[in-house]
């Protein structure tokens, strides 16, 4: 016993044959870790759902609930059960994952109030925004978005979760540009702000720098893999090379002339004109002046001697099916599919799991945006 003691925990903790008190120790390489902490109980509960199926049914009987609870909200803050969700899928589903449903609980969240006012500065929505883009492929189309809507942009945290993805992807330029406009705005809190590009700033000036390219007009001399060339043999190439470079660059510089032929015999000039100019002066006249207003010279008679003839038409009755077609603005359109695609989602994400809870996240992993209306998508 006095051995077992002095194992480290994991193996203490095998040796012991307990069922509960250190998952965590079993399974911690699975868990994805938070900047603020687990607590070491609740994680040994939901560890270890991993190997008991009815406490996996009751983890997914709760998520339904606290989703629910949602639909049924009346309060003055609407985000608040959101978030609370949020947190506890968290801490529920440690290893993450597709089958936690927490990516498409991101984008329902943060789908349901990107129009709203009273969240467009709200920290903990903007907290969302960007967790959600930790899970995506492309997270640059979820920054621009909310650049373009004027989400969380009086926050400091934007410009360095923005900054630092671009850094990442070695947009340094672009990423320096995204930290100075952070500072011009006097992102909240600006110690922040300032601390991360300082750090920003002395790891850009750390990185080697990449090499020159060499121009492709290359006046080396060019030889296949394996030949070796002599020292003579090698001179000789090269001032080839570079007469025939010198000789382009001068052909290059000279101006093309182009010589015009000029006939020195104008006398000459009558006796190609053809024959019928010849024998003809007259090609062409006007007339007279009568023979120019025989249009207004004409007798007017009255219009009531003349009649035209009438085919017999037959008045048809409009169908009783013939509608007109009421005018519909795409944008109110598109916001009520919006709203009623929210409320399905949700309804869906109550009663749907394993497969097509995966393929959502999947879809929502590669175009984050994919459910958003076409009009408040950056251009």
């Amino acid at each position: 016993m006095e051995g077992i003691s002095t194992l480290d925990p994991e193996t203490a903790f095998l040796l012991s044959n307990k069922t509960t008190g250190n998952e965590w120790e079993l399974f911690k390489e699975n868990v994805r870790p938070m900047k603020r902490g687990r607590n070491v109980n609740v994680l040994n509960e939901a560890l270890k759902s991993q190997t008991d199926n009815h406490l996996k049914k009751s983890l997914i009987e709760e998520r339904r609930r606290l989703i629910t609870a949602i639909d049924e909200y009346k309060g003055d803050d609407p985000l608040k059960p959101w978030i609370e969700c949020i947190k506890w899928v968290q801490e529920s589903f440690p290893t993450g994952g597709d089958c936690s449903g927490l990516v498409v609980i991101y984008e329902q969240c943060v789908r349901a109030f990107w129009n709203s006012e009273q969240y467009k500065e709200d920290r903990r929505y903007l907290k969302v925004w960007l967790e959600y883009a930790e899970n995506c492929a492309d997270a640059e189309v979820i920054y621009k978005f909310l650049q373009s809507n004027g989400i969380g942009q009086s926050h400091s945290a934007y410009y360095i979760s923005y900054g630092l993805y671009l850094e990442s992807k070695n947009k340094l330029k672009t990423a320096n540009e995204i930290f100075n406009l952070g500072m011009e705005r006097k992102a909240q809190p600006i110690e922040k702000m300032e601390a991360s590009f300082r750090k920003f700033f002395t790891r850009s000036m750390r990185r080697p720098q990449a090499p020159v390219e060499e121009p492709e007009d290359s006046h080396l001399p060019h030889r296949s893999f394996g030949t070796v060339l002599t020292t003579g043999e090698a001179r000789r190439q090269l001032k080839q090379k570079t007469d025939l470079a010198n000789k382009k660059l001068k052909l290059d510089r000279c101006p093309s002339t182009i010589s015009i032929y000029k006939d020195t015999n104008e006398s000459a000039a009558p006796s190609h004109q053809p024959e019928i100019l010849k024998n003809d002066k007259k090609v062409f006249s006007l007339g007279t002046r009568s023979e120019r207003n025989k249009e207004n010279s004409a007798i007017p008679a009255k219009w009531t001697l003349t009649k035209i003839p009438q085919r017999p038409v037959s008045r048809a009755v409009p169908a009783a099916s013939a509608c007109i077609q009421v005018f519909v603005d795409e944008e109110c359109a598109e916001s009520a599919k919006a709203a009623k695609d929210e409320k399905s989602s949700l309804k869906q994400l109550r009663r749907v799991d394993g497969a097509e809870l995966k393929k959502e996240s999947e879809l929502l992993k590669a175009n984050p945006l994919r459910n958003f209306p076409a009009h408040s998508l950056p251009r």
